[in-house]
């Protein structure tokens, strides 16, 4: 390894031997440096033998949780209290899931409680992988009508898990207060002169629209911004409220959050946590599920508004 060349996560991984999403990980957390070249993430060989360096003798708080193997690690002793600690990943964007997060983490102060902001699929494919316990998803498909369970089906196949509803909520465009432009349906992305600003691909958001692009069979490149990327709602409302888009696809509640905005809702999306069924059984997952279905917990997420709890903490399905 060359100290004067910059590498990929990708290769980092190799070269440290631990999984890429490890080192995504590490970056997050400012224990490995690195930088961006547009979208692309680099680190230095200098800063990868540097924190070689400083790990040598010392267990990586990371890479012990996450095997080279690119698995969740079973529970086993911390170095520093000699009690048992475990990892428990929880993959999604909502703020929700954030709160849940806290209230987990009251209940097992023990337990490592590690939130990842990816989309639906990439959601999927980490459960998939053993990278993660939980994973919200909002995936529409159009054969069905139907949230979610099509995608766990083809995405996990050979792999039982419950589906249990999180929240409802509405997925529509964030326009200009006012909507100067009189963007309301989907076709009207292909308006002259009005800019769109897409999610990444593999997140819910996108998955809807492509869906109701091919439905419509309306082509993307007709859609000016189509291949214009961010990776949050909030994101997307951003550069809306900035002017630099005229239109982009996000949920209610984000437009509540930012001014200079109007939202027109256009789907009503199930919004699930996904698990394994040979994890339901333990003690973190059955808190869980009763943390869902308390009062405080429900009453603290109707507080910030823009969701429907209805059927929050029930089994959707098994599959």
């Amino acid at each position: 390894m060359s100290n004067d060349v910059s590498y990929t996560p990708e290769e980092v991984a190799k070269i440290l031997k631990i999984s890429k999403f490890t080192v995504y990980e590490m970056i997050k957390r400012g224990e490995l440096k690195a930088y961006h070249i547009g979208r692309k993430v680099r680190v230095e060989g200098a800063d990868i033998e540097s924190y070689k360096q400083k790990s040598k003798g010392i267990q990586s708080p990371v890479s012990s949780d996450i095997s080279s193997s690119g698995s969740l690690s079973q529970p086993k002793g911390s170095i520093h209290s000699g009690q048992s600690e475990e990892t428990l990943v929880i993959c999604g964007q909502d703020i929700v899931l954030d709160i849940l997060t806290r209230y987990l983490e009251r209940q097992f102060p023990h337990v490592r409680f590690l939130r990842r902001y990816i989309g639906s699929i990439d959601g999927l494919m980490s459960l998939y992988r053993g990278l993660a316990n939980a994973v919200a998803v909002h995936l529409w498909d159009s054969d069905t009508d139907d949230y979610n369970l099509p995608y766990v089906r083809r995405i996990l196949p050979g792999h039982p898990t419950y589906i249990i509803n999180l929240l409802f909520r509405f997925e529509g465009f964030y326009v200009a207060k006012g909507n100067p432009k009189n963007i309301l349906t989907w076709s009207d992305l292909t308006k002259p002169g009005v800019r769109f600003v897409n999610r990444e691909v593999g997140s819910g958001a996108r998955v809807l629209l492509d869906e109701q692009l091919r439905i419509l069979k309306i082509h993307r490149q007709d859609i000016l911004g189509y291949n214009d990327e961010e990776m949050t709602h909030l994101a997307i409302a951003s550069k809306v409220a900035r002017a630099e888009a005229d239109v982009g696809l996000g949920i209610e509640k984000v437009a509540m959050q930012v001014n200079d905005l109007d939202f027109i809702p256009l789907k009503k999306e199930r919004y699930d946590l996904v698990i394994r069924q040979e994890d339901l059984e333990r003690p973190h997952f059955q808190a869980l599920m009763s943390i869902l279905k308390s009062s405080s917990f429900q009453n603290e997420v109707l507080g910030i508004g823009g969701y429907d709890l209805s059927c929050m903490g029930q089994v959707i399905a098994q599959v």
